[in-house]
């Protein structure tokens, strides 16, 4: 018969006590151990303090605030998966579904002349959700390897030309140091990008296909530097004479994620951007983050006085979301220990093929 190993041995409350009085146990609670108490300094200098002393103990720490009190609440970390993961899966498979749809559209078919089209579009569908995938995995696998704990990606499904919003994990643990910020953060947008160019690749040999109505013909695509290298070492074109012909949607899989890339290496908030230039650059990451959302709309004040507007709302859009997200702050790791001259350069290469993946007009709309 199996038994269950006993759990961690918890820090001495005495060990806490620099920054954080402890005036009460309390093991009974079901979602994690309580330590009640005083801090003695500013609630982000008690965590970083108390967080190394934790970790090594195998607990992950949280300073909250209950009924008035301050309490240091420690969890068991936990680098596996519990059981079946039935939240991811559900998400996972309305991403699909909501996938399949949009690929039926840009290969021109009907669903609701013919449902079993929804099966038709599963090249494009296997090429958006593909690149996805292995963008956030990427994240995962080195969230495991640092010992940070994180959630398996959470696909988000959305009813629109592409079918998603893109896919997320959740580190639900302090990051040890500026190491395992800049490895969990910038594995995702390189496995990502290794993906985008292996679908492009593929995407350009197949055939394009005919279109003669529906949504997807008022639809341009700017493609980016990377995909059109792509093309170009493959010898193969993006564009074609006959404006009925479209690329193959397993390039509009490529163009997905050539802009998911760029999107997330954005320096704000949680994005993947914001972390590696955290790691990179430290506090003066706030600097950056002012920029982003200044040149998202000067580019789109750029389209609006000399493109006709093209395209000028999205980057509008991504500006304000960028005030946000810098509003909500960024991941700060417990040793602010800098990085290496490898790291540096693995990270400047990263954000120089994140421009690559930069188009002024991604995506145009004429109805």
């Amino acid at each position: 018969m199996a038994t269950e190993s006993a759990p961690p041995e918890l820090p001495d409350p005495e060990t806490l006590a620099d920054t954080f009085r402890v005036y009460e146990v309390d093991m009974s609670a079901d979602d994690g151990v309580r330590y009640y108490g005083e801090p003695v300094a500013e609630s982000e200098q008690v965590l970083h303090s108390v967080a190394p002393t934790f970790r090594r103990r195998g607990y992950r720490v949280a300073l909250k605030e209950e009924t008035g009190e301050h309490v240091l609440v420690a969890r068991e970390r936990s680098l596996g998966v519990d059981g079946v993961p039935w939240t991811n899966v559900a998400f996972a498979v309305l991403t699909l579904l909501s996938t399949l749809y949009a690929g039926t559209r840009w290969y021109g078919l009907s669903v609701t002349e013919d449902p079993t089209a929804l099966l038709a579009a599963w090249p494009f569908a296997a090429a958006a959700l593909g690149i996805l995938a292995v963008h956030e995995f990427g994240h995962y696998v080195m969230s495991r390897h640092h010992q940070v704990e994180a959630s398996l990606p959470y696909f988000l499904p959305f009813p629109n030309l592409l079918g998603t919003l893109g896919a997320v994990i959740r580190m639900n643990d302090t990051i040890p140091d500026r190491k395992a910020l800049f490895d969990i953060g910038v594995a995702g947008p390189l496995a990502g990008l290794a993906a985008t160019v292996v679908v492009t690749a593929v995407g350009v040999t197949l055939p394009p296909v005919e279109l003669s109505g529906g949504l997807v013909t008022h639809v341009e695509l700017g493609y980016p530097l990377l995909l059109q290298g792509v093309a170009a070492a493959m010898g193969e074109p993006l564009t074609y004479a006959n404006p009925l012909l479209s690329p193959n949607p397993v390039v509009i899989g490529g163009w997905v994620g050539a802009f998911v890339t760029f999107l997330n290496l954005l320096p704000v908030g949680q994005l993947d951007g914001a972390h590696v230039a955290r790691s990179l650059f430290g506090d003066r990451l706030s600097a950056v983050q002012i920029a982003v959302p200044l040149a998202m709309f000067g580019l789109a004040g750029y389209l609006v006085a000399f493109e006709g507007g093209r395209a000028a709302g999205v980057w509008a859009f991504w500006g304000l979301l960028a005030l946000v997200f810098g509003r909500l702050g960024s991941a700060r790791p417990v040793d602010e220990t800098g990085l290496g001259p490898g790291r540096w350069a693995v990270g400047l290469l990263t954000f120089v093929l994140g421009m690559l993946c930069f188009v002024p007009v991604p995506v145009v709309i004429t109805l």
